[in-house]
């Protein structure tokens, strides 16, 4: 019998100028396409471009988008503010594209999961606004960028019952790794916050009026190898991504 195609995730991937390059380069931590490939879809890394038609095709062609974290922030102007002290560094033109492919694929109703830097991004697509700094802004944070390996948690969540993370990791405490200096602020319009961490922040956020649209904090993908079952938040995704092909 012949398998079923793998649903198409399109990947944003991050952006580098080394000093000893000539060009720059697209950068994807291995683990991203491993937990889409873990989890049953096709990964598709895209290169970014502000060309509508381009941006289009992308859809056309994809079943779900995962929007991906790296080492700099949402441009604070994004949100309505102004750079304070504390905000790292900027990538404008990343930003530009993958608020483009999420307004594209909402509209589309394609399923959609941010991690990390992604969520925080999906938060202000819908209106919500970031803390820049959390250690200048929050101080009774908790130390949200762990110097432990990352494939081991440094933190528990709380997730509530009736969301679809709950659905796809259970509900009440579950241990994730940390990477952040910046969270959710305010939350945006439709969201709902589906974990927290015991300091009070978001840790991840969901649109109910959507079939698939989930933020994560954390990088399930890296605790995969300790962890298994942070493999079924990837799951969850590809699974909407295939049933709404």
């Amino acid at each position: 019998m012949t398998q079923p195609k793998r649903p198409a995730i399109g990947i944003t991937p991050d952006w580098s100028q080394p000093a000893d390059r000539a060009f720059p380069r697209y950068d994807l931590a291995v683990p991203y396409a491993q937990a889409v490939l873990g989890a049953g879809g096709l990964p598709l890394v895209l290169p970014y471009s502000d060309d509508p038609q381009v941006l289009g095709d992308y859809l056309g062609r994809l079943d779900g988008l995962l929007v991906t974290g790296g080492a700099f922030d949402v441009p604070p102007a994004e949100y309505g503010e102004e750079v304070r002290a504390g905000c790292g560094a900027l990538k404008p033109e990343r930003s530009r594209f993958e608020r483009a492919m999420i307004r594209l694929a909402l509209g589309r109703g394609l399923p959609i999961l941010g991690v990390c830097g992604g969520m925080q991004l999906l938060n202000v697509h819908f209106g919500g606004s970031l803390w820049q700094d959390l250690k200048s802004e929050y101080p009774q944070a908790l130390g949200h960028e762990q110097k432990i390996d990352k494939r081991q948690p440094s933190h528990a969540v709380q997730v509530k019952a009736g969301t679809l993370l709950a659905n796809a990791i259970g509900e009440g405490e579950r241990p994730v790794n940390s990477t952040h200096h910046q969270a959710v602020r305010r939350l945006g319009e439709q969201l709902v916050a589906s974990a927290v961490a015991p300091d009070g922040l978001v840790e991840a956020l969901e649109a109910p009026g959507h079939r698939f649209v989930v933020g994560v904090q954390w990088h399930p993908e890296t605790l995969v190898e300790n962890l298994p079952w942070q493999l079924e938040i990837y799951r969850g995704f590809v699974g909407a991504a295939r049933e709404g092909r």
